[in-house]
């Protein structure tokens, strides 16, 4: 076998060696792109990529969310504990035309520090004998302090208070509307510490009372139920504050039974017989 002429043996060492840097470098390059392959095939094995969701996933996954969220109190359960404390029984005996004496009740809420009891006039006129029952179960005779006859509204001092006295938190009826919340809270039939809620129906009413010949004026007009047993007790707003003093309910019937139109008076005009600073 014949030798390559040394001139040609000597280009062909050239180009082996101008060729061999880029050889060095294309194998470089491909153990690289072969490193990088193997580590990523090793990270999918040691950390495989999540199941995809399907739909039964997702729509299990919102029923276990719903089920677990707490929604929060309703503001007539916040209104009712706000305001129980302040509540009061008022238990009364009047004398009738035969000289005998029937029993009846109202409800009533503390206002102050001092224990005085906002009601109704005509839970209290004419009684001869009244006793209250504070939230805590305190009972004592009590007497009319204060008369405002023109919104049938009594203050009442009480023999023996609570150890505890809550008074409520007077509102501003002047910043309620028609369509707000309203609450009631009271003795209705006797039956002790009962709510009802319902809005604003009105507010500058007049109304007779049966049986009176007075007719009260600037009265608030709801619909939260009102029967026997309510008058006196308060009307409250969404923040628990009263608004008003629960004093009558309209019925075209003679029966007293609720029909949807309550009236209180506004505690702007009540307060003011306790000393309450006018709005």
């Amino acid at each position: 076998m014949s030798e390559l002429p040394a001139s040609q043996s000597g280009r062909w060492r050239q180009g082996v060696q101008r060729v061999r840097p880029h050889l060095r470098s294309a194998v470089l390059f491909a153990a690289g792109l072969l490193a990088a392959f193997g580590a990523i095939l090793l990270y999918s094995v040691i950390f495989p990529p999540p199941t995809p969701l399907t739909t039964h996933d997702v729509d299990d996954s919102i029923a276990q969310a719903f089920a677990s969220a707490t929604p929060p109190p309703a503001y007539s359960a916040s209104v009712y504990q706000i305001i129980l404390p302040s509540l009061v029984l008022i238990q009364v005996e009047v004398p009738d035309d035969e000289g005998e004496t029937k029993p009846g009740l109202g409800s009533g809420v503390v206002i102050d520090d001092s224990g005085h009891i906002l009601t109704s006039l005509h839970v209290v006129n004419d009684a001869s004998e009244i006793q209250v029952t504070f939230a805590d179960g305190t009972e004592s005779d009590a007497q009319v302090a204060i008369e405002q006859p023109e919104n049938d509204i009594a203050v009442l001092t009480a023999a023996q208070l609570p150890e505890l006295v809550a008074p409520a938190t007077l509102g501003n009826p002047n910043a309620m509307h028609i369509g707000d919340e309203a609450f009631v809270v009271g003795h209705p039939l006797g039956l002790y510490g009962s709510m009802s809620a319902g809005v604003i129906s009105g507010f500058n009413r007049s109304f007779k009372p049966p049986d009176s010949d007075l007719r009260l004026h600037d009265l608030i007009q709801i619909d939260a139920a009102v029967n026997p047993g309510n008058s006196g007790g308060p009307l409250l707003n969404r923040q628990g504050h009263v608004i008003g003093i629960v004093t009558a309910l309209a019925n075209p019937t003679e029966d007293d039974v609720f029909i949807g139109i309550g009236f209180a008076v506004p505690i702007t005009l009540a307060g003011r017989a306790a000393g309450a600073p006018p709005y």
